[in-house]
């Protein structure tokens, strides 16, 4: 086996990124009294039975610490009326939650309103890579809507519910 040459430039790896189509969740939890949550778009179902989904989260965020002592987090997927929401997740503000509608799930977890599914899981593993922490969970409760959800592609997010097929 060879060894690599060098590694991806940096620039090129966000590129490639922007190519790939992925939902918009906001991760939440509670710290003590308080809920935090921050936009993540690294989510994956991992499998059906039994449910359980995977979250990345990039260790410096100032969310990161309350999730990886949380028992239970929520997985909120955005809808197309959310702009404001995914703005507010996505941003370094202290009270995201300000003035926001939401709910404590059956385990604590924050569940946004509006959302167009939200569930909330059990953290299960936390496993480090990178600069991120890898948290597989096994979903304990869950709920969707017929709002549509909102996905993002190439630094624009659009509106996932009138995609048109290709063929």
């Amino acid at each position: 086996m060879t060894a690599l040459a060098a590694k991806p430039d940096t620039d090129v790896m966000k590129q490639v990124n922007r190519q790939f189509v992925t939902g918009v969740t906001v991760v939440t939890a509670m710290d003590g009294d308080t809920p935090r949550g921050l936009a993540v778009n690294a989510f994956s179902s991992i499998s059906l039975d039994p449910a359980t989904v995977m979250v990345c989260v990039q260790r410096t965020s100032s969310t990161h610490d309350c999730l990886f002592r949380a028992d239970h987090l929520a997985i909120n997927f955005l809808s197309t009326d959310q702009l404001d929401v995914v703005g507010r997740f996505a941003s370094k503000s202290d009270d995201k939650f300000k003035d926001l509608d939401w709910e404590s799930g059956p385990y604590g977890s924050p569940l946004i309103a509006r959302s167009s599914a939200r569930m909330e899981v059990e953290i299960r593993e936390r496993l480090q890579a990178s600069t991120h922490t890898v948290f597989i969970c096994r979903v304990v409760h869950a709920s969707v809507t017929e709002l549509p959800a909102m996905v993002y592609s190439a630094g624009k997010f659009y509106d996932g519910g009138a995609l048109a097929p290709l063929a």
